[in-house]
Order: structure tokens, then C-alpha cells, then sequence
């Protein structure tokens, strides 16, 4: 076995590769870019190196900055993880030229899987089903387009070179078709190195099966059952589970026994996954990711194996040592993404520091696979994935039953998180019957991003930053404390808030020590009396607050409704109040003057940018008329393109970005004069 292990990569799956390293008696070294310095997985390793700017292309990227970490620090192995390096032909070949064991498949099968064109091709020979589609090597865009065309639509458009969905594009006409070509191409290009494309005919609501398989260097080679990961946003999975959902035992042992035809077909070694789209009863080829999966811990929950100590295993030239026979699937298991986005406005990445980040760890039958804490800082330059949470029970009901409970108990503030969102969608019919398909997302997701309770949680805002104000923490000097006290009897307060851009008031007044009566503006209904909680600790002995962000001032509140007995969490901080029901997360802002200033400052028609990014395409130019939701910059940010389009129609009055810019969240983009 190996002695010292490079981890060539960051977030919860760096963190979970520390696990088993240091189960397994193995010392890890930990990478990290100047935007990852203080990250959790550089405090799990044992040795921490780090690689250069935040850009990837510059660190987690750099095949010469990693390879020298791993001559410097002695390692003899290197783990990859998943994206980055870790389908990288080319860094898997350098490893073992630099003599470090790469833990993963050898160069030759990861170039025979990475070109997504030859990979279909060579699967059609050898007799595994494929959908019909275009892989040949004149990428001219004029030949791409006549094959599309020939194709028919809906059509789907692949970076050969790529996977996690990043660069892929629908569409459905042929006016599109051009400008998703050369979208597609320019995300293939820069995220892969490799502009190459291919085209498919796209299924439109197909379920996405996918098999895990073992093999080693010894000519076993075993399935470990399959994965349903059809909920997805942007061809990136959201919420997997194994076994997959309503397949019969006829249909699941054709999909185990393509996939090990097709890990024979290359000679593969070690863990990989073989990707199907199913149509009914029918399934297609889609791809082999010849790493580990980011829903690995569902198989691992259902078969008792740890997946990255077998990766080493292998690695080191072990056998597997047990059969297919003895490799039976356990109950269920269901698997959750935690990612840094707001699900109401299309799944838009986050960035920022975590003031709070409580995990539902401890649970029965539950598992966390967390890449950040309390204080940590979600930079701008890599994916939104904060973690995952995994429930595993007897049956499929009583995971998913567990797995709603988790995520009521996990609390995150500072970024937004998608947890009340995947909340919302275990608890859909079609999820509930296991119905779902890939478009899921887009027949609910809209539905499901709308929180209905959020108003009702106004008045607990409201008691909320009057309770923090009153609170000792809080006091400078007893002139400083807005808690309307007076000789004569305590006056109301007046607090003000907002969520979404509609401002909230309240008068509130302070009835006793812990309770409070909160008078909503604008309404003729009775007050809301809403009680204080001393904090407690839970029934199995967790703590019920959470870590917050270290050295912050944040005060952490439980609130009660004396009429309705409704249980609230609040985390109060000088810019927002985060507010907690159940699984219900709402982030109320207070007024900032810097920001409102900052806002009043703005030329009117202006339009900002929703997030940090790169801007990589402006579409149009000074004095151009753009109709409604016309396309005007495409920003690149968190891994994914985002099309800033034109609120309503009007004339482009001035520019204030090129392609290349780099630009802040609030940073004015352009300004438009009215139509």
C-alpha cells in the first residue's frame, strides 16, 4: 500500500479522500489555490502545498504545479477525485512517467472513454445500443450545422472531450442551431482544451440509469448495481439514488451486463461508471467517466464497500476479493447535492463567506460529505457543490423519509443553498412514486423554487432584530439599545427589512424580557406575540445551533409564536437576518447605507451583473436597438455560462465591459435607454 497520497483536488470530494486515507493508514497531501488557502480540505490532510492563482487553469489544472508538489512533498500516488485532472490523458501519463501511481484507470482507457465521438463509435461495433447522432472528425461549423439539420430536432450538442454537462446544449430549432454550435464549442475549448463536438438525438424526457463498476488488474471485473440520477439542472445531477427505482430484474441485468462488456471492451482498471439513457424499457450508451462519481456514496451505502479504498487497493495491485455473488445490494439509498445557488432565479451560483453551516450529521442512517464549514469562503472559480447528504435505509420510503429529516437539520447562511428546494422535490408525487425523469427540472423546478411561507416569516424578522438589538452582545452603552424604552413605559420600535426588492415594515413592542408583539405595517390584523427560546440541545445530545462563522458577531435566536406554536430559528448579523422553518430558509435584508447608496448611485437603464465573473461574449455594441429579453453579455461564472438578456426592449447607450473582463457581483454593465 502506498505511503504518502497527493490529493489532486479540493471541496468534500478532497475532504472524503482524507477519510479513507487516514483510515487506511496513508498520509495525505492536500493542493490548494490562493482562493482555497484556509478550506476545509486543507485542514483534514496531513500536508498542505499550495499551487497558484485561483483560476484553474493556473492551479487544480496545472498538470507541472501539481507533479512538482508531488516530487517535493515525496508522495508516491495520486488521487484525482473527480473533474479537474481526473480524466485527463495526458496527466495520467505524466504520473507514471514522474513515477507516482495514478489512482485511476491506465492513460490508454481514459483516451478510449474522453472522446466522447470515438467512445460511441467504438461501442456501436461493439454491439452495446447508441442513439443516433454525428461524431466524425470534420468539425467545420458548416458541416456541424448540415449534420444537425440532417439529424432533425430536438437535438442535444456534447463537448467530445468534456462531462458534467458543462457545454451541452438543446435545441429544438433550426434558428438556434448556429448559436449553440458555437457556444458549445467555446465552453468545449475553454473548459477542456478540446473544441470538438458531437450531436445526438435528444430524448426529451428519458431517465439517466448509470452502472458503477470494479476492475482490477487481475481480469475481474463486477458491477456494484445501478444509479438512478435523472433529477438534474444543466445535465448536473441533483438528487441520485440506488438501486434505481422501478426497473425490472430482466432490464437491471441487461444494464449490469453492457456495462462490464463495455469496461472489457478497454481493458479497464479500477472504479469507473457506464452512463445510459433509458426510453421505457429501452436503453443507449451515453458515456463511461472513467473516475469517481460525486454520487459514489449511494453504492457505497447499499453495498457495505468503501469505494476510494478500493481505488487504492487496485492501485497498489491488489485483487478484488470477493465476487459478484457476494456483492448483493443492501435497502436503499438517496443521495442529495448541497450547492451554493438560489433556485429561484434559475439555479444562479452563489459565492461568499458561510456564517453558518450546520450539517445533519449523527443522524441514523445518515451520512454528510461536507467540503466546507463555518467561516469558509465559496470562491467564485469552481463549481457551487458545497456537500452531500446521504440517508440509506431498508426501504426506499424510509430513506427518503430520513433523508427529509436531514435536511431539516441542516442549516446554512451566508450563500444560498438549494435546500429548501430539494426539500420541495422528495416531497413531489413523482418523486414520491419514483417517476421522475430527466425533465424533471423543468416541468417543477419553477414551482418547486417559490417559497410560499416566506411573508409569514416576516414577523419573526421582525422580533428577531429587535431581540438581537436588546440582546448584552449587543450593547455598547445603554443609549445604543433600540428597545423603546422610556420612564413612562416602553415605546414601539419601527424595523424595516427586505426580501426580493419588496420592503417590509413593523412596529414592535417589547411585552416582557422574552416576548415581543410585532405590529406589521400596513395591516389591520392583531399583533404576533412571538416568545424567545433559551437555546437546548438536542434529544440525542447535538447541539441545536450549529457552528457559526468564527469571530463574527451573528446572534443565533429561537422564536416562538405564542398563538400558533410555530418553531423559528434566526441568525441575526449586521447586513441580513436568516430566518429557518423546517426546511424553509429565507434571508431578510437589512438597509445597508454603503449599499443603498451605492444603488442610488447607479445610472437609471443600467444593468448589473448578478454575480463575480469573466464576461466571455458581448453581443452587442454601442447604439444597437435589443427587443425584450434579447441576449446582450454572456458571463462566465462557477463553471457555467449565464446569458445577461435585455429586461425590456431599448437602445445599448454605453458599454462598460469587453470580452475578457473580469467583473464583480453589482459591477454596471451596460446602460439602456428605454424603448
Amino acid at each position: 500500500m502506498f505511503r504518502k497520497l497527493l490529493i489532486a483536488n479540493r471541496g468534500e470530494i478532497a475532504c472524503r479522500i482524507c477519510r479513507t486515507a487516514r483510515a487506511l493508514g496513508i498520509d495525505s497531501v492536500a493542493v490548494y489555490s490562493d482562493a482555497d488557502a484556509g478550506a476545509r480540505h486543507v485542514r483534514l490532510a496531513d500536508e498542505a502545498w499550495p499551487i497558484g492563482p485561483a483560476p484553474a487553469l493556473e492551479s487544480y489544472l496545472s498538470i507541472e504545479r501539481i507533479l512538482g508538489v508531488a516530487r517535493e512533498c515525496g508522495a508516491d500516488a495520486v488521487h484525482p477525485g473527480y473533474g479537474f485532472l481526473s480524466e485527463n490523458t495526458q496527466f495520467a501519463a505524466r504520473c507514471a512517467i514522474a513515477g507516482l501511481v495514478f489512482v485511476g484507470p491506465s492513460p490508454e482507457a481514459i483516451a478510449a472513454m474522453g472522446a466522447k465521438a470515438a467512445a460511441k463509435a467504438r461501442m456501436q461495433r461493439a454491439g452495446i445500443p447508441v442513439l443516433p447522432g454525428y461524431q466524425e472528425a470534420d468539425q467545420a461549423l458548416a458541416t456541424l450545422e448540415q449534420a444537425g439539420l440532417a439529424l432533425g430536432f430536438p437535438l442535444i450538442i456534447k463537448p467530445s472531450g468534456g462531462g458534467g454537462g458543462k457545454g451541452m446544449h438543446i435545441v429544438t430549432e433550426a434558428s438556434s442551431l448556429r448559436g449553440a454550435l458555437e457556444a458549445a464549442r467555446r465552453v468545449a475549448a475553454s473548459a477542456f482544451g478540446d473544441e470538438r463536438l458531437l450531436l445526438e438525438r435528444y430524448l426529451p424526457a428519458p431517465r439517466h440509469v448509470e452502472v458503477q463498476i470494479l476492475a482490477d488488474r487481475h481480469g475481474h471485473v463486477l458491477h456494484l448495481h445501478d444509479r438512478d440520477c435523472s433529477i438534474q439542472r444543466r445535465h448536473q445531477k441533483l438528487i441520485e439514488e440506488a438501486p434505481a427505482p422501478r426497473i425490472t430484474a430482466e432490464v437491471r441485468a441487461q444494464l449490469a451486463a453492457a456495462a462490464c462488456a463495455v469496461a472489457r471492451e478497454i481493458g479497464y482498471v479500477g472504479a469507473g461508471t457506464v452512463e445510459f439513457l433509458m426510453d421505457g424499457t429501452d436503453f443507449f450508451f451515453m458515456e463511461m467517466n472513467t473516475r469517481l462519481q460525486v454520487e459514489h456514496p449511494v453504492t457505497e451505502a447499499i453495498t457495505g464497500l468503501d469505494l476510494v479504498a478500493w481505488q487504492l487497493r487496485i492501485a497498489a495491485g491488489e485483487p478484488l476479493t470477493f465476487t459478484q455473488q457476494d456483492n448483493q445490494a443492501r435497502g436503499h439509498a438517496i443521495e442529495v447535492r448541497i450547492c451554493a445557488e438560489d433556485a429561484a432565479r434559475d439555479f444562479l451560483p452563489g459565492a461568499g463567506t458561510l456564517s453558518r453551516a450546520q450539517w445533519p450529521e449523527g443522524l441514523p442512517g445518515v451520512r454528510v460529505d461536507a467540503g466546507f464549514d463555518a467561516g469558509d469562503r465559496v470562491p467564485t472559480h469552481y463549481d457551487s457543490l458545497l456537500g452531500k447528504i446521504i440517508a440509506h435505509a431498508g426501504t426506499r420510503d424510509a430513506a427518503l423519509e430520513r433523508l427529509r429529516a436531514a435536511l431539516e437539520e441542516t442549516r446554512l447562511a451566508g450563500v444560498p443553498s438549494n435546500v429548501s428546494w430539494l426539500a420541495a422535490a422528495l416531497d413531489t408525487a413523482a418523486f414520491r412514486s419514483a417517476s421522475m425523469n430527466t425533465a424533471f427540472v423543468t416541468e417543477q423546478g419553477a414551482t418547486l423554487a417559490v417559497t410560499p411561507d416566506a411573508k409569514e416569516l416576516v414577523p419573526f424578522a421582525a422580533a428577531a432584530q429587535v431581540f438581537a438589538a436588546r440582546s448584552p452582545a449587543a450593547r455598547g452603552s445603554p443609549w445604543d439599545v433600540t428597545d423603546g424604552f422610556r420612564l413612562s413605559g416602553a415605546a414601539g420600535v419601527d424595523v424595516s427589512f427586505s426580501l426580493d426588492k419588496e420592503c417590509f415594515r413593523a412596529n414592535v413592542h417589547a411585552l416582557d424580557a422574552s416576548t415581543i408583539a410585532v405590529y406589521l405595517a400596513g395591516s389591520e390584523t392583531a399583533p404576533l406575540r412571538i416568545m424567545r427560546e433559551p437555546r437546548q440541545a438536542a434529544a440525542d445530545g447535538r447541539s441545536t445551533s450549529g457552528p457559526l462563522q468564527p469571530g463574527a458577531t451573528h446572534q443565533l435566536l429561537r422564536l416562538r409564536s405564542v398563538q400558533g406554536g410555530a418553531h423559528v430559528e434566526a441568525l441575526v448579523s449586521r447586513q441580513a437576518i436568516d430566518l429557518w422553518r423546517g426546511c424553509t430558509h429565507v434571508r431578510f435584508l437589512l438597509p445597508v447605507d454603503d449599499l443603498t447608496a451605492a444603488l442610488a448611485r447607479r445610472p437609471t437603464g443600467s444593468l448589473t451583473s448578478m454575480l463575480p465573473g469573466v464576461v466571455v461574449s458581448v453581443l452587442v455594441a454601442e447604439g444597437d436597438h435589443v427587443p425584450a429579453g434579447g441576449a446582450l453579455l454572456v458571463i462566465e461564472a462557477m463553471k457555467m455560462e449565464h446569458t445577461i438578456r435585455a429586461p425590456q426592449s431599448g437602445v445599448v447607450k454605453a458599454l462598460n465591459v469587453r470580452t475578457g473582463d473580469r467583473v464583480n457581483e453589482g459591477a454596471v454593465l451596460l446602460e439602456m435607454d428605454g424603448a
